[in-house]
């Protein structure tokens, strides 16, 4: 035990796990009304077969989830985490293999409401917080696994690195503290799991390992389906090259009944969601309904502003040039196929942006198969003199990575909307200016030699008391236009409750046609109810018009104080 302390790899995972715990405890509340709620969007579709089955025993008609949803508001505004059928029951449409890894804290989470005195209704806190330190705990595991499988292959310094940046380097531990009860955490260490039941399986030959490995696939294969491709990794195993083909058949041959010990181990893993599925729909397979463009994979999910992997998340390039430092390890065929099928599945749901997030999360969970390769890349360059310029930039892509982290859950990194100029304007700036945030409506700013004209006109429109929905918008200012003009406003305001869905509209016209719009969301990091703001845009307009008018639009009926737009016209 002394000597694992004095490990620099088990050290690495003790950082991991302090930095888990250590952002887990600085985003402690979201400001809910129930302290922080976990398990809401896609993390209940995940989670709700648990009380659904524990606590009121009805996973077909819900009749529970409404009460539910109005005291806790967990659906997001409509329940699209289960599908109605035709019978007027539900089925969910998230798989239950996270659900399962979830069951343990649900019992805790159920116990501390029940000694509490609680709601014991699944949705209490203490429900929330033992599902979210659940995540932790499974993320822990997975590192000290994950540890042990690279450590096979790496040295102590190799292994302790690769660790560091995974978890100081990447998004994975927004997905770990943060938004813990996602997926993604808890199936994350289902790959470390199955990368050492196959070393251990190649080792010994072991009956155990063989179940192991189908029993793992099948967990995660019902967590998500796409997950099933994991069944590479133990096929490809040890064909490094063409020679090693026949060795492993004989092997293969020689415990032919641990194919078939594999293969139960994997219908019992997945057997828990075929009687589901029996109970809710009458078949024992159902389709939730995904869809996929795999001739026309999004490429932009790696390489676009809006949440590309190798944008946000740079570190993850080491791991894909790490492929071709892997010549001579018995991983190196698996490691590759999975990467490459990996990718190309992501890519090519039809969802590419996979929803609010922080670069990719549909990736995290194979992240312990992308360390090997960060590994290989890592180990390459340590033993040559360059390797301290890989450090250099290591620590820096983790810094930005964790100043990256703050930025996305303060909003001021957007969760879906981000694009180039915006993504310029806050790079490590965490008090961006008002003009800033306008670029994510739109990529237009005044050209320099505008901004040094002393000769600008400006007006000034001011209103008392402004509400306004889009059936009902309310008209703020107007002026004729009768040059090409670049127009700056400047929108002074006293927020209020519900601005979160209102927008400043500026509409260009001629002779009473649209010629061009844009749309300018209130909803900024410091727009809380009663606070002074201040915000800014730029608008080009088109040749020819005749007028411009300003107007406050909103999905929902809000009620803004007061209200002052001070517009400055440039004319070339």
């Amino acid at each position: 035990m002394k000597n694992i302390f004095r490990s620099y790899s088990f050290l690495a995972v003790l950082f991991g796990l302090i930095l888990a715990v250590t952002v887990r405890v600085s985003y402690f509340s979201n400001n809910s009304t129930n302290g922080y709620n976990a398990t809401t969007w896609d993390a209940l579709g995940y989670y709700m077969y648990l009380p659904g089955v524990f606590i009121y025993q009805d996973v077909k008609e819900l009749k529970w989830l409404p009460k539910v949803d109005s005291a806790y508001q967990v659906s997001g505004g409509s329940l699209y985490q289960a599908n109605q059928l035709e019978n007027g029951n539900f089925a969910f449409k998230y798989l239950a293999g996270v659900a399962i890894l979830e069951l343990p804290f649900f019992a805790i989470g159920h116990f501390c409401a029940y000694l509490s005195g609680e709601p014991m209704d699944g949705f209490s806190w203490p429900y929330q917080y033992a599902i979210l330190w659940g995540a932790i705990f499974w993320f822990f595991l997975g590192l000290l696994v994950l540890r042990k499988v690279l450590l096979k292959y790496y040295s102590e310094s190799i292994t302790a690195l690769t660790l560091l940046l995974l978890v100081f380097g990447t998004n994975l531990i927004q997905y770990v503290s943060v938004d813990g009860a996602m997926s993604h955490s808890y199936i994350f260490p289902l790959y470390a799991f199955v990368l050492w039941w196959t070393i251990r399986w190649h080792e010994t030959f072991s009956r155990k390992y063989a179940f192991l490995i189908g029993l793992t696939i099948g967990i995660a294969t019902i967590s998500r389906p796409t997950e099933l491709i994991m069944l590479f990794i133990p096929l490809l195993w040890s064909l490094d090259n063409s020679g090693k083909l026949a060795e492993k058949w004989k092997m293969t041959r020689l415990h032919y009944s641990h194919v078939f010990i594999a293969i139960s181990g994997g219908i019992i893993g997945i057997l828990p969601q075929l009687i589901y599925w029996k109970h809710a729909t009458g078949s024992w397979i159902y389709d939730v309904g995904s869809k996929w463009n795999f001739l026309n994979p999004w490429w932009r999910v790696l390489f676009g502003f809006e949440k590309g992997w190798f944008i946000y998340t740079p570190i993850t390039i080491f791991m894909i040039l790490g492929l071709f430092f892997i010549k001579t390890k018995p991983f190196r065929k698996a490691i590759i196929v999975f990467i490459i099928l990996n990718l190309w599945i992501i890519l090519s749901w039809s969802d590419w942006r996979y929803g609010a997030s922080y670069s990719v999360r549909a990736l995290i969970q194979s992240y312990p198969i992308f360390a090997l390769a960060l590994a290989a890349f890592l180990d390459y360059f340590y033993k040559r003199k360059v390797r301290y310029i890989i450090l250099f930039i290591g620590i820096l892509l983790c810094s930005v990575n964790l100043i990256q982290i703050e930025q996305y859950n303060s909003t001021v990194l957007h969760y879906d909307h981000m694009n180039r100029k915006y993504y310029a304007a806050i790079f490590l700036n965490p008090r961006p200016e008002p003009l800033d945030y306008s670029l994510l409506d739109t990529d237009e700013q005044l050209p320099n030699d505008l901004l040094e004209q002393s000769n600008v006109n400006s007006k000034t429109f001011q209103q008392k008391e402004v509400s306004a929905d889009l059936t009902k918008s309310t008209i703020i200012g107007s002026l004729h236009i009768k040059n090409e003009t670049w127009l700056a406003t400047k929108c002074q305001f006293t927020s209020s409750l519900g601005l979160k869905s209102g927008n400043l509209a500026v509409l260009a016209f001629k002779d009473g046609k649209v010629l061009k719009e844009k749309h300018f969301r209130f909803a900024v990091p410091f727009a809380a109810d009663q606070i002074n703001m201040s915000y800014e845009n730029h608008f080009s307009v088109p040749e020819k018009s005749d007028s411009v008018i300003w107007k406050i639009e909103s999905f929902d009926h809000i009620k803004i104080p007061s209200l002052t737009l001070t517009i400055k016209q440039y004319v070339r």
